[in-house]
């Protein structure tokens, strides 16, 4: 035993002082805490993270399943022309799933770090969901956007779309509308008023506050009518009327518009997909050569909604090389105090908007744009 400060005789022993003991005790203590840290870290939690994701140019290319570079956005029967800068649509990437949530380690620096959010589960994956039938949802979100996204540009540049309602089915077996509609249903009119619209159906819904629905539907080239009776129900943790149908708007288009971009899903990138259509279909550079990215859902009639994840997308952007970013005018609560050092924010609240915008500064001319403030 080698002894450090030993007295001169081999055989004489130090006390142990109170001071010593509490060291021990000390370390002990630390040992046991680190030990309790090591186990809590496998422990299962009930959190996911988002983080920034990819981002994609809409007037540029995109990978395709065998990694070939492609144009994202490619037309047929119309002109197109050259452009430059770029639209960026913004993606957030989730980290865990029920199958295997994040560890409170990763939880903890996620915490720390600004561009990341620690979420619960539940508001991702709903009870239920597994992570396939949520990524098959999201792909059905996605090309519903692109849909959407085709008929706002095209509308913005004056082509007639021919917009109508198609039912995809009722959302589970015990819904309202469970037995009454059919897939392939295609619903005119809601309680005798014509209706090409999801939104506009969700409207004339909920006004009835759960008063039966009368959907007249063409059905095996024949139109009748359905009563339906709605039931409460949770959409983004509001209580609304529902009548319990997965519906599509399917269009004729004019022109064939074919956007490939493989492996992301959701509705979030409406906007930036019509804006890219615009500028793939228009003379000259929309943005001027600008650096401009973005995010918001749209409807064929124009009018940008909220998406998820604004923070990651925006740090997403900056990271891209985005100078500018166009957040929908419903998020800004969540923009307002967490923009990155060097973008600047611009709300929209229609296509219009998104186009006034994309001008204003490719002209150099941000001053009157309108911007994200604390309410």
């Amino acid at each position: 035993m080698t002894l450090i400060d030993a007295p001169h005789s081999r055989s004489a022993r130090t006390p142990s002082s109170p001071a010593s003991r509490r060291t021990v005790a000390g370390i002990w203590a630390l040992v046991v805490a680190l030990v309790a840290l090591v186990a809590i870290t496998f422990l299962p939690t009930s959190y996911v993270i988002q983080q920034p994701g990819p981002v994609y140019d809409t007037i540029g290319t995109a990978p395709d399943h065998g990694g070939e570079e492609k144009p994202l956005i490619s037309v047929e029967g119309a002109q197109t022309y050259e452009t430059s800068g770029s639209l960026d649509l913004t993606t957030v990437q989730v980290v865990g799933n029920r199958e295997r949530t994040p560890s409170w380690f990763e939880l903890a620096l996620a915490w720390l770090d600004g561009s990341r959010a620690v979420v619960p589960i539940d508001a991702v994956f709903p009870e239920g969901q597994t992570s396939e039938q949520r990524e098959e949802q999201n792909a059905a979100l996605m090309v519903d956007s692109q849909a959407e996204a085709t008929a706002a540009a095209l509308s913005q540049l004056g082509y007639d779309v021919g917009a109508r309602l198609e039912v995809v089915r009722p959302t589970s077996d015990d819904s309202p509308a469970s037995g009454v509609v059919e897939e392939g249903d295609v619903i005119v009119a809601a309680n005798g008023e014509d209706v090409a619209d999801i939104d506009r159906l969700k409207e004339i819904v909920a006004e009835g506050e759960g008063a039966p629905v009368t959907l007249t539907v063409q059905r095996d080239g024949a139109e009748e009518d359905l009563e339906i009776t709605p039931e409460e129900g949770e959409v983004d943790g509001r209580t609304t009327w529902l009548i319990g149908v997965y519906l599509t708007t399917t269009f004729d288009f004019p022109i064939d518009v074919t956007i490939q971009l493989d492996d992301v899903g959701g509705p979030s990138a409406g906007t930036m997909f019509a804006l890219g259509i615009i500028d793939t279909l228009t003379p000259g550079s929309l943005t001027g050569g600008e650096e401009i990215a973005g995010t918001g859902t749209i409807d064929a009639a124009g009018t940008v909604g909220p998406i998820g994840g604004i923070r990651q997308k925006l740090y997403g952007a900056r990271g891209a090389g985005a100078d500018f970013f166009l957040a929908p005018a419903s998020n800004c609560d969540e923009v307002v105090g967490h923009v990155p050092a060097g973008l600047e924010v611009f709300s929209i609240e229609t296509l219009d908007d998104a186009m006034t915008a994309v001008e204003a500064i490719a002209q150099g001319e941000t001053g009157d744009l309108p911007t994200c403030t604390a309410g």
